[in-house]
């Protein structure tokens, strides 16, 4: 659907306590495959488009409106197929172990970004009073220790608000940019994807399938020769001559805090980064300091989730709608949904 400030309407989080003192996360996904089978008219469509298109004010999709609003949506009290991730943490919220099953959900309510934060915080209402302590508090508590994980990795950790364009309706065009709230809500359902999108790769590699990886280079040297002077400008010092990793740009970002420049070096360094793209060739995703990553999350609205989602129900024999992606040029197909 159209980018909004909700949960997303095609993925549900669950978080359970397991009894060894970690987590039993579970991350179901719309079942698209189900829907566009391969080779179909659908599937070359939506081969073609690569992604769905945003706008301030309305979305090109992937996929026909009737599919990514109506049987690939997760509405409350139907079910709905979905393709699900079982992810077990340990207490320190790394991942320990997955599996991937075909199923049929119920969604049991749909909520905002925001009640969901009103609820952590204890302002619940009608529909997340019952929900709070059985379902939001572990998923907060999950995420907490997922959280201190990604410190220890060492994520890039920018800080660059996100905007959004508000279209005025009667004149047509531009009446305002502002800045989009950031709450824990959504650093919460971001840290639960990147997860599943780990474990998507991890079990493509276990089952000895290609994989279309979602990688990120470390910046390119003129890039970062371009970073290093303008830091210079502002008295802060870039090291020289080694690896450089992602700690090293937070650092820098730490001794900006706080200064009148601090937005204008995060914006610097986010140009500094090289593009993340689409590849069956794995090299890493510099940014959030992972050795594989995939995107298994959004098959509604990116074509490389789908080529997942197939290829999981292929390796895993979960039935109907799997492709083997030996079967494909993964290279074009790579460049082409990256293009």
């Amino acid at each position: 659907g159209a980018p909004q400030r909700d949960a997303d309407p095609h993925a549900e989080p669950d978080a359970d306590p397991d009894n060894r003192g970690g987590w039993h996360l579970l991350v179901a996904i719309a079942d698209v495959s189900w829907y566009v089978r391969p080779g179909s008219p659908l599937d070359r469509e939506a081969f073609l488009r690569g992604n769905s298109v945003y706008f301030p004010d309305r979305v090109v999709p992937m996929l026909p409106e009737d599919i990514s609003n109506g049987w690939c949506s997760l509405v409350p009290g139907e079910d709905r197929p979905c393709l699900a991730a079982h992810l077990w943490l340990d207490a320190d919220g790394r991942l320990r172990r997955h599996r991937f099953v075909r199923g049929l959900m119920r969604s049991a309510a749909r909520l905002t970004y925001g009640q969901v934060q009103a609820a952590t915080e204890g302002r619940t209402d009608e529909t997340t009073d019952t929900l709070a302590d059985g379902v939001i508090a572990p998923l907060y508590a999950a995420y907490r220790a997922m959280a201190g994980a990604r410190e220890k990795r060492g994520v890039l950790e920018l800080d660059v608000p996100e905007r959004r364009v508000v279209i005025d309706p009667a004149a047509g065009g531009i009446d305002r940019v502002q800045f989009r709230e950031r709450l824990d809500s959504h650093k919460l359902i971001e840290e639960f994807m990147i997860c599943a999108n780990v474990a998507a790769a991890e079990a493509l590699e276990k089952a000895k399938r290609p994989c279309m990886y979602r990688v990120h280079d470390r910046p390119p040297d003129d890039k970062l020769q371009a970073l290093r002077d303008f830091l210079d400008t502002l008295g802060i010092s870039l090291p020289r001559g080694q690896v450089m990793r992602p700690g090293d740009l937070n650092r820098i970002l730490a001794k900006a805090a706080g200064r009148p420049e601090a937005r204008l070096v995060n914006e610097v360094v986010l140009r500094s980064q090289s593009q993340a793209v689409y590849s069956p060739s794995n090299i890493g995703h510099f940014g959030l300091a992972l050795r594989r990553y995939c995107h298994f999350t959004s098959p509604i609205r990116r074509y490389a989730d789908l080529m997942v989602h197939r290829a999981l129900i292929e390796a895993f024999g979960l039935g109907e709608g799997g492709a083997d992606p030996a079967g494909v040029d993964m290279g074009k197909a790579g460049e082409h949904v990256s293009a």
